[in-house]
């Protein structure tokens, strides 16, 4: 189905070696040992040969989340950011809202994508979801909602299978 140049560049990329990742949970209840999602997360990546440097849980309030990814690309060596939770439309969910306003560059497939994906499997409440995608200083951020079927549908479909690609593409 990938054309051959995109093909070529997966394989160019999957040269480059594991992708440095950082695994963020937006969660008022969650906990390491309750973090299903991000278990799950963490599990499709390793798979893959990636590397998680950095995870945490933090409240659903976007100045932490915000500050939360500044800290991420000023200490640690992550290429990726995904984040799950906090992306519906209730009034705790602010991580669409705090992510945004940092984005400089937007994948709005991602999120077409996902929701088109969504539908297939629980119909018309995936317009709902407000995941997103983009760039912040050279680093790629994938946002997802909290649920752990969602989770796994955004990682095995689309991110997982293109995440080499779209790393190597910020730096070539």
């Amino acid at each position: 189905m990938a054309s051959e140049s995109t093909q070529q560049h997966r394989e160019t990329a999957a040269e480059k070696g594991p992708v440095a990742c950082a695994l963020l949970t937006v969660s008022d209840t969650r906990t390491p040992e309750t973090d299903t999602s991000g278990a799950a997360i963490r599990e499709r990546l390793e798979a893959r040969g990636h590397t998680v440097v950095f995870y945490r849980i933090v409240r659903d309030e976007p100045d932490q989340i915000a500050a939360l990814i500044d800290q991420i690309i000023d200490e640690t060596e992550a290429r990726v950011i995904l984040t799950n939770g906090g992306t519906g439309i209730a009034p705790r969910d602010t991580t669409y809202d705090a992510l945004t306003r940092k984005l400089e560059k937007t994948l709005p497939g991602f999120g077409e994508i996902f929701r088109m994906l969504s539908f297939d499997e629980i119909g018309p409440a995936a317009i709902l979801s407000r995941a997103v995608a983009g760039v912040y200083r050279h680093r790629l951020i994938f946002s997802m909602p909290g649920s752990s079927n969602a989770v796994k549908l955004a990682m095995d479909r689309i991110i997982a299978p293109e995440l080499s690609h779209l790393a190597w593409e910020l730096t070539r």
